[in-house]
């Protein structure tokens, strides 16, 4: 597996790890290790060039002048050869003590320039480097040598941040599998990593729900009323809720479930993958941050990026943010099932002439889910009709009537102004299914118990708990109502872009699990995590993750039971409901009912079924005295107006 490793060495802390972990591998794989070291005479020649006209006045003479060049040249150039070879003989050392092959260069040139030409042009299996250099300071966050190697290069790197000593080293390997080939072999490399190291590896993949929806608030405002006419909004929305989420959802999942079949027939590894949502970068930083694991692999480029790409941006971004040692991966790997999918599955004309009508960035996807489609049901031809099928398994819902009808109103409107329909939340991804509950979740296959039911009417009753509810309008029309500690909530979101962002998660999320009310529980775990999120890439974290504490402390209300003064016993939801009656005189005369009907009963603890009935007892008998007052003032006005 790795029979030539590649070590830059610089007598940095992170160079001396790298030199260590280097080792360690050498012993598992048996492999020979080369330690390279680049010293810049020539540039030393070039500034004692720019500084001649600073000498004393006896060194000016030409004669001169070209004998402490010659002098220079000799002092500079062995100098830094003996600095070289210094910081190379440690690795040495360590190699001849292990018994491991050893090879030194010293290179003579710009650092990271000599580096990738020895790189490019060598046999190596693996590049490990330190992420920082001898020029390191504070908020360093990766080396300027580091990062433009590790762009420059296609050779697998791994990225040492890890300063402990290797035996005190704990953590598992956690790999991120987005269905691109570079990601699979990432996967084969953690599981070889993972079985010599004895660590334990988990896949983890990302899906963004999110995006869109946040564009499309942001835009709708800038757009002229022609552009937004064409843009169609709501039809666009229609379509990613409706389609496209559930759909990426399955497609990522899918991509795990692979991960799982490689792991469990190519190396007998019963694998734990992790689905998570949002912003890819974002959420694997966090999950990072929140598991500690000793190695994150990642491919290189990723199932978006172009093959001529130098890294992509979810991989630069965690290169740099990430607290663990990172694994780069260039090698690509197509899983069996894809490498089966192309060989043996045929596509008629017409169904080729309709994937190519997809857009570049979602057709590879497409793509390998028709394959997984088409393999799994016994297909060996590729229709129209079964990429219909395809479509219709990883997107539920799909009709093409719906995303083109116009003038009529939005199904997921007649959704949320429905009182019959009901929403069944996987507490484990968080699937939103709807009128059924699931017997198992399509998603991350959560057993049913794992579903809690949502309706719309508990919803706006804790709506009414929580201050009562204000309609508010999305920017395509689509009407929610928000509680008032909800919009509290959102109100301690730093001002500007933020807000806007973390509102447009919610109503984003509210929307994709069919809940047409928004109450302060379901607003305050997005808060939170939109704050955890942000924190871990700004540089006042400190303030965002103080926004999120006090989100959550002030969403655990203190109990009814609290401030509740009586001569009985109650129940904490009898005292929820007397709360609803109007503060004051109504409230306390509501209350002394209810405990004289208790004691007139013998009833020693009023319960929420006892308040609830005596309240509507005093509500209809309220109407009938009413009904009354009002008959007995119409009969006489009828007698006035009949005397008059």
């Amino acid at each position: 597996m790795l029979k030539k490793i590649y070590v830059p060495v610089d007598n940095s802390d992170y160079s001396d790890a790298s030199i260590s972990l280097a080792v360690e591998f050498a012993k598992k794989f048996g492999s020979q290790l080369v330690g390279s070291h680049v010293y810049a005479a020539k540039m030393h020649d070039v500034r004692f060039k720019q500084m001649e006209y600073t000498l004393p006045e006896e060194y000016q003479d030409e004669v001169e002048l070209e004998k402490q060049r010659r002098i220079h040249d000799t002092l500079i150039t062995m100098g830094l050869q003996l600095i070289s070879d210094s910081y190379l003989e440690v690795m040495k050392q360590k190699c001849a003590e292990a018994d491991i092959p050893f090879e030194a260069k010293m290179p003579e040139g710009k650092h990271f320039i000599k580096l990738v030409e020895d790189i490019q042009d060598g046999d190596y299996d693996m590049v490990v480097m330190g992420a920082l250099g001898m020029g390191a300071v504070k908020d360093s966050l990766i080396g300027g040598v580091c990062e433009r190697v590790t762009r420059r290069t296609t050779t697998d790197t791994l990225v040492v941040r890890n300063l402990e000593p290797i035996e005190e080293q704990t953590g598992n390997i956690l790999v991120g599998i987005d269905g691109s080939p570079e990601s699979f072999a990432g996967l084969k490399t953690a599981l070889r990593l993972g079985q010599a190291f004895n660590k334990p590896v988990e896949a983890v993949g990302v899906y963004d729900p999110y995006l869109h929806y946040i564009v499309f608030n942001s835009v709708v405002n800038v757009l002229t009323e022609r552009a937004a006419r064409t843009f169609r909004f709501k039809e666009q929305e229609q379509l990613h809720e409706e389609v496209i989420d559930t759909g990426l959802a399955k497609i990522y999942q899918s991509h795990l479930e692979v991960s799982r079949a490689i792991a469990k027939d190519e190396h007998d590894y019963a694998l734990k993958i992790t689905l998570l949502d949002g912003k890819a970068y974002e959420k694997i930083l966090q999950y990072v941050r929140k598991t500690e694991p000793w190695l994150l692999v990642l491919g290189r480029i990723g199932v978006h990026s172009e093959q001529d790409m130098d890294i992509g941006s979810n991989a630069e971004n965690l290169l740099r943010l990430a607290p663990c040692n990172v694994l780069l991966s260039s090698q690509r790997y197509f899983p069996q099932i894809d490498v089966k999918a192309e060989e043996t599955l045929v596509w008629t004309q017409e169904a080729s002439d309709r994937m190519a009508k997809a857009p570049p960035l979602v057709r590879g996807i497409a793509k390998t889910a028709v394959h997984r489609f088409a393999i799994e049901r016994g297909h060996s031809v590729i229709t129209e009709s079964v990429i219909d099928k395809a479509m219709e398994a990883i997107m539920p819902n799909r009709s093409s009537e719906k995303l083109t009808r116009v003038a009529k109103e939005l199904a997921e409107q007649k959704l949320l102004e429905s009182e019959a329909v009901q929403t069944y939340i996987c507490g484990e991804c968080g699937y939103a299914a709807h009128e059924q509950e699931p017997v198992q979740c399509p998603v991350c296959s959560a057993a049913s118990e794992r579903f809690q039911r949502v309706d719309k009417s508990s919803l706006e009753h804790i709506a009414v708990d929580e201050g009562g509810a204000a309609e508010e309008e999305t920017f395509d029309g689509v009407r929610l109502k928000w509680s008032e500690q909800a919009k509290k909530a959102l109100r301690r979101v730093p001002r500007g872009y933020m807000r806007r962002n973390v509102k447009a998660r919610i109503e984003k999320s509210a929307r994709s699990q069919k809940i047409g009310t928004i109450t302060n529980a379901f607003a305050t775990q997005i808060i939170e995590d939109s704050m955890g999120e942000a924190a871990a890439v700004r540089e006042d974290a400190p303030e965002l993750r103080a926004v999120g504490a006090s989100t959550r402390a002030q969403s655990q209300p203190e109990s009814p039971l609290d401030n509740f003064e009586s001569s009985g016993q109650w129940t904490e939801d009898a005292v929820k409901r007397l709360n609803l009656v109007p503060a004051g005189f109504m409230r306390n005369i509501t209350q002394t009912r209810i405990e004289q009907r208790a004691q007139e009963a013998g009833i020693e603890n009023v319960t929420l079924d006892f308040a609830a009935r005596v309240i509507e007892d005093g509500r209809s008998l309220a109407n009938e005295v009413l009904g009354q007052y009002y008959q007995g003032n119409s009969v006489e006005e009828q007698q006035n107006g009949a005397s008059n």
